[in-house]
């Protein structure tokens, strides 16, 4: 892509009232707009970083089985009046509206009930088990104070998988696989060395869930690190009869603050029951469905990468989920560095050309902000020396290397 031809501009500042680095960083890169408090659209390298974020959660839930599908944004009153959740003594984040005939809807904000009542018309039977839908989704939530950016809003944008199971043995098979693909999503966004799986409160569902903590001062949890081990707790839970059924000594504990990026719940029969959504088994009895819950926020993981892998210049974006793989930089030679985003772009390395009429001192000020993890220039000092100048954005030093070299690694 031209940079001439990206509508977004950068900025110097941004808006006085938001705080959270995340936001400033990707408001002033560039990535999203600020509609309102807590809401945001995202602008094209957003939504890029978006979709491949996407596309590795999408690609680990496939390799163990998962099936995607898209539920609706609308719900019924009646589906979630099964489990008193419709209720605002219950649930007091709901953002609620009607139709033209008085019909009471609201918009979802999580998505338990809606997966049990649409399964219900496809379970009959043993044979139909295992079953792992799920779904990319925008959730709102009518939060009283939106704050810390993106990585909690009104709204925003998750991807959640509903397992439903014969039983609970069946259930802790799969349980363990989404728990290691989790970790896997994690290291491949770039934040595997400083996210611990975290055992936290099962609520009403069961004695424990595990939530997946990134250690970053913008946190808003508190969890007790065991480094020796690479797990971690809650505070929540840390005073429970905690610690020894989860083989943990307080004395290897180091408190931190963390960003809970995921979350995995075992459910039971919290919501197969009220629905009634059961399947016979081979003896013709009927049972009820085992569930699990499985959730990342993906507008929330994007800005947890922001957080925590940033500098005083602006964003540094993992080559996994950059926008692009390579910054490309003219300093007064459009037609050789034309001639270099041919040749890149043919081999299908994805480029951001700064072909623009601006000072090089403004290109490398925005090649820092938006993070592309490699930036390359071009310029008559670089041509003069035998190539071009390549910069890892990481590194503080650049070096002149030849075109060939420099496209060979790629």
């Amino acid at each position: 892509m031209r940079q001439s031809q990206l509508f977004t501009k950068t900025r110097k500042e941004a808006p006085s009232d938001e705080v959270s680095k995340n936001a400033e960083l990707l408001i002033r890169a560039g990535f999203i707009y600020k509609e309102m408090a807590g809401v945001y659209s995202y602008l094209p390298m957003g939504l890029r970083v978006l979709k491949k974020i996407e596309a590795i959660i999408r690609e680990e839930m496939n390799m163990i089985g998962g099936v995607e599908m898209q539920t609706s944004a609308l719900q019924e009153k009646s589906v979630w009046a099964k489990t008193n959740r419709w209720s605002d003594d219950v649930v007091d984040n709901w953002f609620k509206t009607q139709l033209k005939n008085g019909t009471e809807l609201g918009l979802s904000f999580t998505n338990e009930e809606a997966f049990s009542s649409l399964m219900k018309g496809f379970i009959t039977s043993y044979k139909d088990l295992p079953a792992y839908p799920y779904d990319f989704k925008t959730i709102f939530r009518n939060e009283a104070r939106a704050k810390s950016g993106i990585m909690r809003g009104r709204e925003f944008h998750w991807k959640a998988l509903y397992s439903f199971s014969r039983d609970e043995k069946d259930h802790n098979e799969f349980y363990k696989k989404i728990r290691q693909s989790y970790i896997s999503v994690f290291d491949k966004v770039g934040l595997g060395g400083r996210t611990y799986l975290t055992f936290a409160s099962g609520g009403t569902f069961s004695k424990y869930s595990h939530e997946f903590q990134t250690v970053s001062d913008a946190g808003e949890d508190i969890i007790y690190v065991d480094e020796a081990q690479g797990i971690a707790v809650n505070k929540e839970v840390l005073n429970d009869e905690v610690l020894a059924d989860l083989n943990m000594s307080r004395e290897s504990l180091q408190e931190k603050k963390a960003i809970e990026v995921g979350n995995i719940f075992s459910l039971g029969y919290k919501f197969s029951e009220p629905f009634s959504l059961t399947y016979k088994n081979e003896e013709g009895d009927n049972n009820l469905v085992y569930m699990g819950s499985y959730g990342i926020g993906i507008s929330r993981l994007m800005g947890t990468v922001v957080e925590t892998l940033s500098d005083e210049k602006g964003i540094i974006w993992p080559e996994s989920i950059a926008p692009f793989t390579v910054h490309l930089i003219s300093i007064g030679q459009n037609d050789k560095a034309q001639e270099l985003y041919e040749t890149l772009t043919t081999k299908g390395v994805e480029v951001l050309f700064d072909d623009r009429e601006t000072s090089a001192g403004a290109k490398f000020a925005d090649a820092d902000l938006i993070g592309i993890p490699h930036r390359v220039v071009v310029s008559g000092r670089s041509l003069d020396q035998g190539g071009v100048e390549y910069k890892k954005r990481d590194r503080e030093q650049g070096e002149i290397i030849s075109v060939d070299d420099f496209v060979s690694q790629f």
